[in-house]
């Protein structure tokens, strides 16, 4: 059995994305991962990278999106197999959160 490996399989290479940064004219900056398309702007550099690097974990999947709305948390609760009615009377009742979702 080989162990070789081949230096263009992706499984084993890791390539270092592209990230162009540019200072606007409005003073904002926007930073891009070029070989992913995510762009993103903030106020300073630092802001900047940082929004790019939530986006890109959102676009990869790394990470979920925020439960905003009612709408949104329902269909997670029943994604997981809980009753969405049950979380929000048990919340409505003790005025908070159950434990599991503190």
């Amino acid at each position: 059995m080989s162990t070789d490996t081949d230096e263009d399989d992706d499984s084993t290479v890791r390539r270092q994305p592209t990230i162009t940064l540019i200072e606007n004219d409005d003073g904002w900056w926007t930073a891009r991962d070029e070989e992913r398309g995510v762009t993103t702007q903030g106020k300073t550099r630092d802001d900047a990278l940082d929004n790019l690097d939530e986006a890109v974990a959102l676009h990869t999947g790394e990470i979920e999106p925020e439960i905003d709305t009612w709408e949104e948390e329902k269909a997670v609760l029943e994604d997981l197999g809980l009753d969405p009615e049950e979380v929000k009377a048990a919340r409505d009742e003790h005025d908070s959160l159950p434990d599991f979702m503190q």
